[in-house]
């Protein structure tokens, strides 16, 4: 739709939709809470902040039945200081959201499909997908732009962040890693080029924002690369058999569509020095990969990497061009390891040589102490749904809402005795991603704390649950938010030491 075709009605509630509804519900709030209700005790040694990022509308949008996370990014602070937590909200002020506010009505369109939208953005995002800490600045990322500046303090929007005009793609992922011991930060673009290219572009950016280095790549099929993985020596990117078609785009169509014919890609890249025709495309039969845990290269070189794997679309709510897709209680998503030879000659990987199912449950969210990542690791924490730990369906099913995998509890899982623990944090409750917190003076792996954000359906509000690593399945502290959060994508724990540095 462009500027000059008249606009849909001002639509004046939200859809009735199960993404709207309930707990998703959109929340539209900014503002801020001192000394939040603590049950239990934090520890005096925790001195950081949680930021977490969750889609939110502003406004109804006019493509009823818009996904759950085509909302505005509104970004969430708690900080914690002496044993006591403040919160503050505030939305990015995106280029969508300033001209909707202005507006006062919505005028995106479907997902990801500019031919669809009422007016023309010269930055088509909504920075609603993680927000990471880097070189004193806030970065809320969302895959299809660049990231969006903010003050870590205020939360006040800075603007849109090309690194000083270096940033050469128009794409940024928004799961950027960080080499522990340098600060450096590893990112690509897919679609980097625009819309519907398969140009992918990877970069390196050292921890005072200058480019390392650039390398364009060329992707075997247009899909989506939502998440990938970083070694010392290499660069892993998964593809997702969802793919791009400009002439369904054109049509008003979904940017996406679930491929069944695709293989799953997994693109291998020399992390330093790389050439454009380094980069070799392994191919594994069709499947889902989801998130990332870690990567890293066992003592013959070859990389082990780890993330979660489902045979079916997750996403189920783009289906294939027959429009099938599977049904959401049906999907179960495993953390499983590849690999993966970067010098062999045959680019064709196989169940019975490649690949590991390292947890049985059906998982997602999985997060490592960070100062354990591109290298061997021990300790993967992570989202689970187990239907037998005794949550109550029935009494919250009308308030769950929809459009996104629910998961009951939170997982540790040693990876060198394949011992399991589990923390349920009760019968109405089902929890978001969690972030790991180094215990102050401990070099340990997994030594330390998980924070993860808790949705209450009972009370109809969140709540953040502190967990020790040491004493695992019981609650160290509850914290009561006096509002609901809708469910949210990243998050990020920042140390206070780590901001003064």
């Amino acid at each position: 739709m462009s500027a000059s075709h008249s606009l849909p009605a001002v639509a004046s509630h939200y859809p009735d939709r199960p993404q709207f509804s309930g707990f998703m519900k959109p929340g539209r709030v900014e503002g801020e809470v001192s000394n939040l209700e603590v049950y239990g005790k934090i520890p005096e040694d925790i001195d950081g902040t949680f930021y977490r990022v969750m889609p939110d509308p502003q406004f109804p949008p006019f493509i009823e039945n818009d996904p759950w996370f085509n909302g505005d990014g509104n970004i969430s602070a708690f900080k914690i200081k002496d044993s006591r937590v403040s919160f503050k909200q505030r939305y990015v002020r995106t280029e969508k959201f300033t001209r909707e506010r202005d507006a006062q009505r919505a005028l995106l369109g479907k997902y990801r499909n500019k031919f669809t939208d009422a007016v023309e953005f010269k930055i088509r995002t909504t920075a609603n997908t993680n927000v990471v800490h880097f070189n004193g600045k806030l970065l809320a990322l969302k895959e299809d732009a660049p990231p969006y500046a903010l003050d870590p303090e205020s939360l006040e929007t800075l603007g849109p962040h090309t690194f000083d005009g270096q940033l050469p793609s128009l794409t940024f992922t928004a799961h950027p890693k960080f080499d522990p011991d340098t600060g450096e930060m590893i990112c690509f673009g897919y679609e980097a080029r625009g819309d519907g290219t398969p140009d992918v572009c990877y970069y390196r950016i050292a921890a005072d924002g200058t480019f390392l280095e650039t390398v364009w790549l060329v992707a075997p099929v247009v899909a989506m690369i939502h998440d990938f993985a970083v070694t010392e020596n290499w660069v892993v990117f998964p593809i997702i058999p969802q793919v791009c078609d400009m002439e369904r785009l054109k049509q008003g169509g979904e940017h996406w569509q679930w491929s069944p014919e695709t293989p799953f890609y997994i693109g291998v890249l020399p992390r330093v020095g790389a050439k454009p025709d380094d980069v070799k495309w392994f191919r594994y039969p069709n499947c889902f990969p989801s998130h990332s845990s870690n990567a890293y290269e066992d003592g013959s070189g070859n990389i082990v990497f780890d993330l979660g794997l489902s045979e079916k679309n997750v996403f189920f709510w783009w289906p294939d061009k027959d429009g099938n897709a599977p049904s959401p209680e049906s999907i179960h998503s495993q953390l499983t390891r590849f690999t993966i030879d970067p010098r062999a000659a045959s680019l064709e990987l196989s169940a019975a040589a490649n690949v590991q199912v390292l947890h049985n449950g059906n998982s997602e969210f999985y997060r490592l102490d960070d100062r354990f990542a591109t290298r061997p690791y021990r300790h993967a924490f992570f989202d689970l749904m187990d239907p037998a730990l005794g949550t109550d369906f029935p009494a919250i099913a009308p308030q769950l809402g929809g459009g996104y995998p629910l998961y009951n509890s939170l997982a540790h899982l040693d990876l060198d005795t394949g011992e399991t623990e589990v923390y349920f944090p009760g019968r109405t409750h089902m929890v978001q991603e969690p972030v790991f917190i180094p215990r102050r003076g401990s070099k340990e792996e997994g030594d330390g704390y998980l924070l993860a954000l808790v949705n209450n359906y009972a009370s109809m509000s969140s709540e953040l649950h502190l967990l020790d690593t040491r004493n695992f399945t019981t609650a160290l502290a509850v914290i009561l938010l006096p509002l609901r959060l809708r469910h949210g994508l990243h998050g990020n724990w920042v140390d206070a030491a780590d901001v003064e540095k």
